[in-house]
């Protein structure tokens, strides 16, 4: 017997009705005579705890840190039963496939339960993007070993290590060392969620401490050809100019209004020329989640939800957690197909030419999964929630555009001479719409958007310009904007930029050049919404007004941690290493080690240095020697007790967060 193990019921059953089996499970599993196939439900197993394997380790001291412990496994409590279910079924059966989601960490938690058991078995890999039959049984015919995925599972593996690692001994050593100097409560350390935060504080801060300064563009209206014209001073050598090439010489600016309020105009030259735009490429779901967060305002966890469904339910769209953004050559020879099923739904379809080829299409630029495209499983989109067909269409618009036109316009630029400086005016004229008829959606800004709708292509070099007014805008810069979900999350796969250390800088640019997915970024694509709202939840963060800003005690937290916490370095290293593990270029327990070796550095450092934390704590009110400080009964009852304790037995309740001085 042959057993198939899926991650999620809904994939099982998917799997089933494939094989020509049925659709409703008999007990853990669909059976299909020789084969069946039963399904996990998410993360059977977790890995123990520290204190699972020392006793000693349950009391918080400095002196047990870094803990040490093994790798080993434990059933989650909630899935005993189930896990025990699972086991008797694949020990029954001859040959084992991973069904998991096509991404490292559905390789692992299927492999886990399989290592778990110790199943001595054949093991093969089925990688479904697709949950409509047609797709699975293409996919069951083109098996490989389970084993040529065992990067994939021990990259998933090594990540999973390194952040209990990481987050235990860390976040005890910071919160021990911070309650010596009065801190109440605890600096919980992530490797993903911590610098997140901390490029949310550095946004505000390069925000806030911003000095804005003024600078001057003198403008010309003149007149060709019946035509007014708006032209712009090009500033020469030796102008004082910033580094966007702008005026900051007010008196030069007005100096130059002067001398030219009479002064005769020429048309140096006059050049059109035509500009072709290609469409964005399909998406991936964290720029499904950015275009979402910007049109709509949905957060990323509801794009996510809304993905689920769309694929587990309505079997609509491909693999929703993927991080690609291309689609190979079978998804090109499927397009005909795929776009006749989607005229049911949008009639824009119908002007999709199947036959061109978008520079999407590129089998060497996808790896275990592609973009999220929909299926040719059309659902009724009068069944849909109004969510539901807003992210359903985004995906679908994004796929239909790839066999629209390139946007086509024209762009004319007119160099004047105003006595003897030159000025210079733009043009444009819209030639096509192409894709952009049915998605505005541009992650990169539109280098023609600033540039009017104004046809100057009939104006040549030998007409004559005449000069109507000359004056002088004096504007002010503005500060770096403060992230909106959008353009956070965006900014969440271009780490790189804000990495510090030289060579790890260097490094990570010099792979981005290879990737076609994301390139290296902080958390993985179906992670990153749950780091966010934890951020949120101890509020940290909070968005308003359209914009995501650290709050007073998301600051004082992030101030109080080392930068070592607080910057992506570490964790833009980390996830370029995962990829070395994925290709088997790296032993996964060499970057384990690596990152103890790591841990084991910050925390003796910081027991040396301590933390350059600045609190500002509550004297006693009894003894005025010690501090209150934030501390648990056996019960496990916050309470606010003295620093000088036993010498001084004041206690006070604690009421969220802050001591009831006026308690009884």
């Amino acid at each position: 017997m042959r057993l198939y193990i899926a991650e999620k019921k809904e994939t099982a059953m998917s799997i089933s009705v494939a094989l020509g089996g049925p659709s409703v499970p008999d007990g853990i599993c669909f059976d299909i005579g020789d084969e069946k196939v039963t399904w996990l439900s998410g993360h059977l197993l977790r890995l123990r705890k520290p204190e699972e394997h020392d006793e000693a380790y349950q009391k918080w001291s400095l002196d047990y840190l870094p803990m040490e412990w093994p790798i080993s496994y434990t059933p989650q409590d909630q899935h005993r039963e189930h896990l025990t279910e699972i086991i008797d079924l694949a020990r029954s059966a001859e040959e084992l496939v991973n069904a998991g989601e096509p991404d490292p960490e559905g390789q692992r938690l299927v492999d886990e339960v399989i290592e778990y058991a110790r199943l001595d078995k054949p093991v093969l890999r089925i990688l479904i993007n697709d949950n409509n039959p047609a797709a699975i049984l293409r996919a069951s015919l083109s098996m490989g070993s389970n084993n040529l995925y065992r990067g994939m599972s021990l990259s998933a593996l090594a990540r999973a290590v390194c952040d209990q690692h990481y987050g235990f001994n860390l976040t005890r050593a910071y919160t021990l060392l911070a309650r010596k100097q009065g801190y109440v409560g605890m600096l919980s350390v992530g490797r993903v969620q911590t610098p997140i935060l901390g490029l949310i504080v550095a946004r505000d801060k390069a925000h806030d401490e911003y000095r804005p300064y003024q600078y001057q563009s003198v403008e010309a209206t003149i007149e060709v050809q019946g035509k007014q014209l708006t032209a712009r001073y090009i500033p020469k050598a030796g102008d004082l100019v910033d580094p966007s090439q702008r005026l900051i010489d007010a008196s030069f600016a007005d100096q130059l209004v002067a001398e030219l309020s009479n002064a005769p105009v020429k048309i140096d030259a006059v050049t059109t020329q035509e500009h072709k735009v290609a469409p964005p490429l399909p998406h991936s779901l964290l720029s499904l989640q950015a275009e979402a967060a910007g049109k709509f305002g949905y957060a990323p966890r509801v794009v996510l939800e809304i993905t689920q469904r769309l694929r587990d339910q309505y079997k609509a769209i491909t693999y929703n957690r993927s991080d690609c953004r291309y689609l190979s050559a079978e998804r090109y020879r499927e397009a005909s197909v795929l776009l006749d099923k989607l005229k049911t739904a949008f009639p824009e379809a119908e002007v999709c030419d199947s036959q061109r080829r978008s520079a999407a299409f590129d089998s060497d630029k996808v790896a275990a999964h592609h973009a999220i495209i929909p299926t040719v499983s059309v659902p009724d989109v009068g069944q849909l929630s109004g969510a539901e067909l807003r992210i359903y269409k985004l995906i679908s618009s994004a796929y239909m555009a790839q066999f629209y036109p390139e946007q086509r316009l024209r762009v004319t630029e007119i160099n004047v001479r105003i006595g003897d400086h030159a000025f210079k005016t733009l043009g444009k004229v819209a030639v096509d719409q192409g894709w952009r008829a049915i998605t505005d959606w541009d992650e990169a800004s539109d280098r023609f958007e600033d540039i009017p709708e104004n046809n100057l292509e009939l104006i040549t070099h030998f007409d004559r310009g005449k000069l109507l007014s000359i004056k002088t805008n004096t504007q002010q810069t503005l500060p770096p904007p403060r992230y909106t979900m959008k353009t956070l999350l965006l900014d969440l796969t271009r780490v790189a930029n804000y990495v510090t250390d030289p060579e790890i800088k260097r490094l990570l640019l010099e792979k981005d050049a290879t990737q076609h997915g994301e390139s290296v970024g902080i958390g993985t694509p179906g992670t990153r919404h749950g780091h966010i709202e934890t951020l949120f939840s101890r509020e940290y963060i909070e968005e308003r007004d359209g914009v995501v800003i650290s709050t007073s005690i998301g600051r004082e937290f992030h101030d109080a941690l080392p930068a070592f916490a607080v910057k992506p370095d570490l964790t833009a290293l980390w996830h370029q290493k995962q990829r070395l593990i994925e290709s088997g270029l790296l032993d996964y327990q060499e970057l384990i080690d690596e990152v103890d070796g790591i841990i084991a550095d910050e925390i003796e450092r910081v027991k040396a240095q301590g933390l350059d934390l600045h609190v500002n704590t509550l004297s006693c009110p009894v003894c005025a020697k010690g501090h209150l400080v934030l501390r648990q009964n056996k019960q496990k009852t916050p309470f606010w007790g003295c620093s000088e304790f036993p010498k001084c037995r004041a206690t006070y309740s604690d009421v969220k967060g802050k001591p009831l001085l006026d308690d009884d």
